[in-house]
Parts: C-alpha cells; sequence; structure tokens
C-alpha cells in the first residue's frame, strides 16, 4: 500500500487518543521555573539568559501598556519554537503544521490587539484605515482595502507559520526517499543527495526557530500600532 506524503501531516491517534495533545504538553514541560537561588544549572541560566534578551530585543519598541504583555509573548516565542524543533525529530508530529492551530493561536491573539487599540485609543486607531491627505474619490475604496488587509492578518500569521514548515518537511522527506532509491542504484548520487539532505535539515532548524519569532514579530507590530 503507498502512502502519501501528507500522511506524516495527519492528527496521529493511538486507541482513540489524538497524539497531538502529548506534542503539545512535551514542550511546555521543559519550560522550567526559575528556582529562588543564587546559583542555578546551567539548563535554567541559558533558559532566563535567552528570554530577557528576546523580551528586550522584541518589546524596547512597545509602549508601557504594550510591555505588559512581555510574558504572554516570550512563552508563545519558547513554545511555538519548541514544538517547531520537536517536529524535525524522527518519528514525531509537528502540531503547528496544523492550520487550525495555528489560526487558534492567530485569532485571539490580533483580535485583543484590535479590541485594545479600539478601546484606549479608538481614534488613532481607526485613522490607520485612511492615511491622511487621501484624495477624496479614494476614500472609500482604501477604506475597504485597509479593513480587508486588517481582518487578513490573522490569516497571513497562520498561513505563512503552516506554509513554511509543511513545505519544509515536505522537502525534507521527497530528497530522504530520493537517497533510499538511488543508494542501490547509484551510491555516488546517493551520497550526493544525503549531503544535500542534511544541509536542508540544518537549514529547516533554522526555518524552525525563524518562523516562531516571526509568528511574535508581526504580533508585537499590532500591538504597536494599537498601544
Amino acid at each position: 500500500m503507498m502512502m502519501s506524503f501528507f500522511d506524516q501531516f495527519m492528527s496521529p491517534t493511538l486507541l482513540g487518543i489524538p497524539l497531538i495533545i502529548l506534542a503539545v504538553v512535551l514542550p511546555t514541560s521543559l519550560i522550567k521555573t526559575p528556582p529562588k537561588r543564587w546559583l542555578n544549572n546551567r539548563y535554567s541560566t541559558l533558559q532566563t539568559w535567552f528570554m530577557i534578551n528576546f523580551t528586550k530585543q522584541l518589546l524596547s519598541p512597545i509602549s508601557h501598556v504594550g510591555q505588559k504583555w512581555a510574558l504572554m509573548l516570550t512563552s508563545l516565542m519558547v513554545f511555538l519554537m519548541l514544538m517547531n524543533l520537536f517536529g524535525l525529530l524522527p518519528y514525531t508530529f509537528t502540531p503547528t503544521t496544523q492550520l487550525s492551530m495555528n489560526m487558534a493561536l492567530a485569532v485571539p491573539m490580533w483580535l485583543s490587539t484590535v479590541i485594545i487599540g479600539m478601546r484606549n485609543q479608538p481614534t488613532i486607531s481607526l485613522a490607520h484605515l485612511l492615511p491622511e491627505g487621501t484624495p477624496t474619490m479614494l476614500i472609500p475604496p482604501l477604506i475597504m482595502i485597509e479593513t480587508i488587509s486588517l481582518f487578513i492578518r490573522p490569516m497571513a500569521l497562520g498561513v505563512r507559520l503552516t506554509a513554511n514548515l509543511t513545505a519544509g518537511h515536505l522537502l525534507i522527506q521527497l530528497i530522504a526517499t530520493a537517497v533510499f532509491v538511488l543508494l542501490s542504484l547509484m551510491p555516488t548520487v546517493a551520497a550526493l543527495t544525503f549531503i544535500v539532505l542534511m544541509l536542508l535539515t540544518l537549514l529547516e532548524v533554522a526555518v524552525a526557530m525563524i518562523q516562531a519569532y516571526v509568528f511574535v514579530l508581526l504580533l508585537s507590530l499590532y500591538l504597536q500600532e494599537n498601544t
């Protein structure tokens, strides 16, 4: 029976229980709470250093009101990055290749930034829909275009994360299949293809971290517009 390349993106089950729950819970179990000691172990020290520097870099241009989101955005960044990286291991499942999960993360976060802007500064938030100095004839179509672009933002967040990870996983599986097929026919070509596969895997590790960062960075930009 031939299996489709897209079978790897189906949510696996065991005895009727969806294993996506384990795939989501495992990364959160690796994020340790810093202990109340003067000296920590290397893992806790590295984790704390990374979170502090990431939070400073991400939230420095945001106002004091938006900086209250620091804990949420940093936790989301680490959570997405760990899930993306764990999905590259053999016999694992990447929850962030599911559009439904990514949209479940993107829509509430985006909607929260819009609600904050409408509540705290409604005039400035509505002003984003119409650039200053727009000719009178262009006002209605520009408002419609900006409104559509506003509601497309959560879709862009979810689709970008899903598409990048799905494309990388598919490419890795295609090249790995080619290596197994060419191994007995043309060993030299198979060896060169294997080197390409290793380089692609390293690239996919970088993509997994970058896409988590881009997801949170865009959310911070939306938050910056509304605070």
